[in-house]
């Protein structure tokens, strides 16, 4: 692991908290220099400051719904020589509300940030990839991008939109021989405080953030396109392209208890 990482940059945006603060605790410890994006430039400095490593850190403070503030950081550091070889994509949100409850600000912020804003990234990105011939988009989707469920229907959305494009972008990165490789990290529950309060289906633990990261540094080592967890998430497509729509109503509501999982939702403060 520590091999294939080292001296690599990476960008990850959403570094401030949850999932992509764990990334780049994790990936530190293998010399790598991280260029960590995200709103609140406190917690990338708090980061930074208890650090024990050898890998160089350069923070940003960049709103993925901004194009002009990602263009403008983007154009910084291609002109500072620091390419990213791998980009992984963790910002998100949720309102966690039935959809007649969403306002139009609420369902334009959920899609930039979850979707548009990552595809913003990487646009900024991938020519300067393509042109050294390397690199890794890594996205983080979500197992609502296989079913949908009552009070994420938003966030299911943009999930969706998530895996329809990193396949596509796969696919077109293949054509082109370019060199880039795509995962798309596909997770159900994930214990960041994001989901707080969130009731667990059955056959479908929360997971821990620890676990999921240690799975994506895997997959992206072995180049997988899709890094999915827990092993019920895999069957999840299979399921509804084989059972009726009632039945796996049936099964996903009443059986396994997905439909009434945001039944207690609280979410992140």
């Amino acid at each position: 692991m520590k091999s294939f990482y080292r001296n690599k940059t990476i960008l990850i945006t959403g570094a401030g908290s949850g999932i992509g603060l764990r990334f780049a605790e994790m990936v530190c410890r293998y010399g790598v220099t991280l260029l960590l994006w995200d709103r609140n430039i406190e917690s990338l400095n708090n980061f930074r400051e208890k650090m024990h490593s050898t890998s160089e850190v350069l923070i940003s403070s960049v709103d993925v719904t901004d194009h002009e503030s990602i263009t403008r950081e983007a154009d910084q550091v291609i002109k500072s020589s620091f390419v990213p070889d791998i980009i992984v994509n963790c910002a998100g949100i949720v309102v966690g509300e039935y959809f007649t409850n969403h306002s139009a600000k609420q369902i334009q912020q959920t899609l930039d940030v979850n979707c548009t804003g990552s595809m913003l990234v990487v646009n900024a990105f991938l020519p300067e990839m393509i042109r050294r011939g390397s690199g890794h988009i890594v996205n983080l989707a979500s197992a609502s991008g296989y079913i949908g469920n009552p009070k994420m229907s938003v966030y299911a959305a943009s999930k969706w939109a998530v895996i329809g494009w990193s396949e596509s972008l796969r696919l077109e990165m293949k054509e082109l021989n370019s060199g880039v490789n795509v995962t798309c990290v596909i997770p159900s529950y994930v214990n960041t405080g994001m989901f707080e309060g969130v009731k667990a289906p059955k056959l479908v633990p929360i997971l821990d953030t620890d676990t999921l990261v240690k799975k994506m540094l895997k997959g992206i080592r072995r180049k997988k396109f899709k890094v999915q967890a827990p092993v019920m998430v895999r069957f999840v497509p299979v399921l509804k392209s084989i059972l009726p729509r009632f039945m796996f109503d049936w099964l996903a509501g009443r059986v396994l208890g997905v439909y009434h999982s945001m039944d207690s939702f609280k979410g992140r403060n």
